[in-house]
């Protein structure tokens, strides 16, 4: 070991606290780009080869009724490899324990080989037996939700009969990775679950022997997908075809998607907004803990070292914290990203989602960091150049002209000790401006995780005290006449029904198109509203379709132009409605009408779809067990069961990330103060203890570091705010997909909270530095000699 590894080693350790921050500084960086990117990564990879694997298909085709022979005319089409024909139903199930009714989609497979397309994982248990009567599978997050097992009995009303199921399987689907009841965008897996049944067994029980009502496909890379759908709908449109779509339309799929691609932007952003903070960070402590050793670099020179000896030397010195930090952060960051899989694996069914540390990631993160250490070697530069006995020398005092501070007169107002604070920050701009800067980024970063924070939490809020103000919605197996919502009055506890018409049609605008439900509102209801983000209400226009903002961009469409709508049910209408109102709602993609005019459009008797529900609280229980048992209803939802599944996703996901940020951002407020007033105390270590033999008291000597370090702290909070907002703009923006969309909130107290924190990390690190402070050793500061 030679000299200079010697004094390397000497100088990590008596630096160590320094050392450890910045440490943590590179190790948090390295982590979030570890934990956000990497678990991205890890889903896609997971999603595909799934995906592959199970032969998930391209396009679905659902309709009314179809014979067999309808398949080899699809297979026909051009652009179509292969398909495979089912059939596919709502059912209710009776379960212990459950007052309302649960939902199940009930899904046939063939008997005597697996299915070519859609095929099914079988977690537990066997495939169904050729014949069965009784056998079914059941999901994987059902079974764990209602505790069921292979072995178990279900009761089910299957086309209005009861019949008690034989469980011989749990099985996951590509087709289900998330499962959602119909019309919802959060899953309830305690009310809803996929059953697949034989398909000799299933089509009869729905008077579909023979008959097939939903055709899968798969197409050929050549395809033109919308030309292959095209033909398909013309084909199936005598059928009753309910219009055909593509995989990105798929309900699993495009809530999957969605929250991929919002998982591409926090992994991408985030972790780039964090690994730019850590290296700005660790670029600017170093270069300011390497200019305070010009006089050990001028020794150095003066013994003999060459510059290039020097450079490697304080290179080396840099390297040791950014390697500890890499440790750190590959350590942590793969614990942590597993963590985050296993999250997300709760709620999507994948049949493996294990956590892959990415060498590539890991080494990109590390050079990053790396690079921003090297940046300090300008330091070792110009102390390097100087001659040894110029560089022996304190550098010389900088010649200082009355600032701001004494022109104004303030200075005649203030303590001696205050002055003097002000003076060391006005003569040194350019070093303040950049550490208040590495304070502010910590408190932007709390800015966005709070805000994140505060805009799902005014969405939840919107929607479900706002928007959906029933007790139940009430859906029915098939649109019913209008006179059946009157028998609800005659229930226990019911006080108020505003039935609702759901319609099947496609929209069209030049040549861009969406499928959707049009959903007919009540005239005068008051149950279930037209709100925009801002909490505006939106009122019901008594002709034309009140579109979401996000779908009238995807049609480009505007307020008074005409859109195509080919209603896919009834008597299959086509026509060109007005567009009487865009509103920029929250959740899902929505076209509404006045129910009134669209059951006008559709034509035909007046017919209803389901009811929304306001019901006295007390009566509720009774009411759900009398709707259980009614035939004619597929479904009851409850606003509150789905605001507490909503929470409970936030709670795991969300509420995670904010306390991420919150750990990483007190880290860059302590590494910053820290440094900082640790490297002052280094710069002004002689001057501080001859004030203390001049008579300055340990409280008056460390009012005038720290005061400094206040200071600082105090300029970044505004910075920091201004930085937040435009940073949570960005963030959201970036997050906005069909599923939701995370409004910019940000109320005041987040800013006071994000503040807060921040003060509480200086307070923490003044307090670490005043030890120091308070054991400057005064002997050797009267042997100095200046």
């Amino acid at each position: 070991m030679n000299t200079l590894h010697s004094k390397l080693l000497r100088e990590l350790w008596q630096l160590k606290g320094q050392m450890a921050s910045i440490a943590l500084v590179v190790a948090t960086g390295i982590m979030t780009v570890l934990t956000m990117r990497g678990s991205y990564d890890t889903l896609v990879q997971a999603q595909q080869s799934y995906y592959a694997q199970t032969r998930f298909a391209d396009a679905w085709a659902p309709l009314k009724r179809a014979p067999n022979s309808l398949r080899e005319r699809i297979q026909a089409i051009p652009g179509v490899a292969n398909v495979d024909t089912r059939v596919s139903f709502l059912a209710t199930l009776d379960l212990p324990g459950l007052d309302a009714p649960a939902q199940a989609r009930l899904v046939s497979l063939p008997e005597q080989r697996r299915p070519e397309i859609n095929d099914i994982r079988i977690r537990s248990g066997r495939y169904l037996a050729p014949g069965a009567a009784s056998e079914v599978l059941i999901s994987s997050k059902f079974a764990d939700a209602r505790a069921l097992r292979p072995g178990d009995t279900l009761r089910a009303i299957i086309n209005g009969r009861a019949r008690t199921l034989d469980i011989v399987g749990i099985a996951i689907s590509p087709e289900h990775t998330y499962a959602v009841p119909p019309g919802a965008l959060y899953p309830d897996d305690k009310r809803y679950g996929v059953l697949w049944m034989g398909r000799k067994v299933l089509g009869p029980a729905y008077d579909m022997d023979g008959a097939f009502n939903e055709a899968v496909l798969t197409l050929s890379p050549q395809a033109n997908p919308q030309a292959v759908l095209s033909r398909i709908d013309t084909l199936l449109d005598p059928y009753g075809g309910l219009g055909a779509y593509l995989r990105k339309d798929q309900a699993s799929h495009l809530i999957l998607q969605g929250e991929l691609d919002s998982n591409k932007v926090m992994g991408t952003v985030v972790p780039a907004v964090f690994l730019g903070v850590a290296a700005f960070l660790l670029n600017l402590v170093l270069t300011r803990l390497i200019a305070t050793q010009r006089g050990e670099i001028a020794v150095l020179k003066a013994f003999g070292y060459r510059s290039r000896e020097v450079a490697i030397h304080y290179l080396l010195f840099a390297m040791a914290a950014v390697a500890f930090g890499a440790a750190i952060g590959a350590v942590a960051g793969t614990l942590l990203g597993s963590a985050y899989v296993n999250l997300y694996g709760a709620y999507f069914d994948f049949p493996q989602l294990d956590y892959q540390l990415s060498p590539l990631l890991l080494a990109i993160a590390t050079a990053i960091t790396v690079a921003a250490a090297a940046g300090a070697l300008l330091a070792v530069r110009r102390a390097a150049l100087l001659p040894p006995a110029e560089a022996m020398r304190p550098e010389p005092p900088a010649s200082f002209r009355p600032g701001w501070l004494e022109r104004s007169g303030l200075a005649r107002t203030l303590p001696s000790s205050a002055r003097m604070v002000l003076r060391n920050v006005q003569r040194k701009p350019l070093q303040a401006l950049l550490s208040s800067l590495g304070v502010s980024f910590s408190v932007a970063i709390l800015i966005i995780g709070l805000a994140m924070f505060d805009g799902v939490q005014w969405m939840m809020d919107l929607q479900f005290r706002v928007i959906q103000r029933e007790d139940l919605s009430v859906s029915f197996d098939e649109p019913r006449t209008v006179a059946v919502t009157y028998d609800f009055y005659n229930l226990p506890g019911v006080t108020r029904v505003e039935a609702y018409r759901l319609a099947p049609a496609r929209l069209r605008s030049g040549h861009f198109e969406k499928e959707i439900a049009i959903q007919g509102l009540a005239p005068d209801g008051r149950l279930r509203r037209i709100v925009s983000a801002s909490g505006g209400e939106q009122p019901l226009p008594a002709e034309g379709l009140v579109l979401s903002a996000i779908l009238a961009r995807q049609l480009h469409l505007t307020v008074g132009d005409q859109v195509d709508v080919a209603f896919l049910e009834g008597q299959r209408r086509r026509m060109q409605l007005p567009v009487a109102g865009i509103v920029d709602d929250l959740l899902g993609v929505s076209a509404t009408m006045n129910r009134d005019a669209l059951q006008r459009a559709i034509g035909g008797p007046v017919m209803v779809s389901g009811a929304y529900l306001s019901v006295a609280a007390d009566a509720l229980p009774q009411l759900e067990r009398t709707l259980k048992a009614a035939p004619a209803v597929a479904g009851v939802a409850s606003p509150s069961t789905m605001l507490a599944s909503f929470e409970k996703q936030m709670d795991d996901s969300l509420f995670i990330a904010v306390g991420f940020l919150l750990g990483f951002a007190c880290v860059i407020a302590v590494a910053v103060i820290y440094n900082g007033a640790r490297i002052s105390l280094s710069e002004r270590g002689r001057e501080l203890a001859s004030l203390r033999v001049m008579g300055f008291r340990r409280s008056e000597a460390a009012m005038l570091l720290l005061g400094e370090q206040a200071l600082i702290t105090l300029m970044a909070i505004p910075i920091g705010w201004l930085l937040g907002y435009g940073l949570s703009y960005a963030v959201v923006a970036a997050l906005q997909t069909d599923t939701y969309r995370i409004p910019l909130v940000v109320h005041a107290p987040t800013y006071l909270l994000a503040a807060a924190i921040v003060v509480a990390a200086a307070v923490a690190s003044g307090a670490l530095v005043r030890r120091r402070i308070n054991r400057l050793d005064l002997i050797a500061v009267l042997k100095t000699r200046e």
